[in-house]
């Protein structure tokens, strides 16, 4: 059985690694350029699946060359495309992304192509409604708002990673269990000056079993409508910060769906955000799940130890 599935997002990035960022009618020469998949909801998926875990994303590809990239990247990681429509004719959801090395910084500019709308299927319905986990990031908000509806129906949690304000937000919110928003989300959403601040509101508006919000180095904070706690970030020597909120999510998907607490999901899933900053590329550079438990036993965090698959 699939465990974790997802709609939304699945990108063609091309990596353009960067001493700098460059002032504007200039040039500069790269120190690497790459290609490689991404997008919040199918990296958090990769993620899940190089873990251990079993996902599929739900979702349109186009055939054109990087469509047919992503296919296969998802595959190479372990992923079913058994849920995957390919259409002909249409261009890809891309995007170029500038890292700069000396701030561990990135800067994106993106063109979301022109397919079609995701439809769901008879079959992807109940893929949906066989998992254990939704994920949703925002896009293809009519098929993510129809999905989140029928796993609120079965016993499917549905995760949103909340990272940006996206038109309807406020129609796919309500159908969240796992609220997970940035801290800009947060802050734009309830125009609250802190996070504590935010989270109780989100809370209690929406209504979701937890609200996670993550604070990139900073760590995050967890409610669940009873205490505000606090988890932290892992210092490491960071190259490339894009994609480590999409990993941190996907990474708790996996948590949760092992039994973890939520809690202990936020510790675990920061410790995987933080391994996959030491090097290039949002799925190349995921760790895997032995590499994760050597790397929080190393920080004392022992009880990691046990119970994990």
């Amino acid at each position: 059985m699939i465990k974790i599935v997802g709609i939304g997002a699945n990108v063609y990035d091309t990596l353009i690694t960067l001493p700098e960022f460059p002032a504007e009618d200039t040039k500069m020469r790269a120190n690497s350029t790459c290609v490689s998949g991404g997008g919040p909801c199918a990296t958090g998926l990769v993620t899940a699946s190089k873990l251990g875990g079993s996902s599929a994303f739900i979702g349109v590809l186009s055939d054109d060359n990087a469509g047919k990239f992503l296919l296969e990247d998802m595959k190479k990681y372990g992923m079913t495309d058994e849920y995957v429509d390919v259409k002909k004719g249409y261009s890809s959801f891309s995007s170029y992304i500038l890292l700069n090395t000396k701030k561990a910084s990135r800067t994106c500019v993106f063109n979301k192509g022109n397919l079609p709308a995701l439809e769901l299927s008879e079959k992807q319905k109940q893929v949906i409604c066989d998992a254990e986990i939704l994920m949703v990031d925002g896009n293809e908000m009519e098929s993510a708002i129809e999905g989140a509806k029928l796993a609120n129906q079965s016993d499917t949690k549905v995760l949103y990673d909340a990272g940006g304000l996206y038109d309807g937000v406020e129609r796919l919110l309500p159908y969240a269990d796992i609220l997970i928003p940035s801290e800009e989300f947060a802050l734009g959403h309830t125009d609250k000056k802190t996070a504590d601040e935010a989270a109780i509101v989100l809370y209690k508006k929406y209504l979701p079993e937890v609200v996670v919000i993550t604070q990139g180095k900073n760590g995050g904070i967890i409610y669940d409508g009873k205490e505000i706690a606090k988890y932290p970030a892992f210092l490491v020597d960071a190259v490339d910060s894009n994609g480590s909120g999409d990993v941190f999510h996907g990474a708790f998907a996996f948590a949760v769906s092992i039994g973890y607490n939520y809690k202990k999901a936020c510790v675990f899933s920061s410790a995987v955000s933080a391994l996959k900053c030491t090097k290039v590329g949002s799925r190349a550079s995921v760790p895997t799940l032995d590499e994760v438990k050597k790397f929080l036993k190393e920080r004392g965090c022992n009880e990691f130890e046990e119970n994990m698959e």
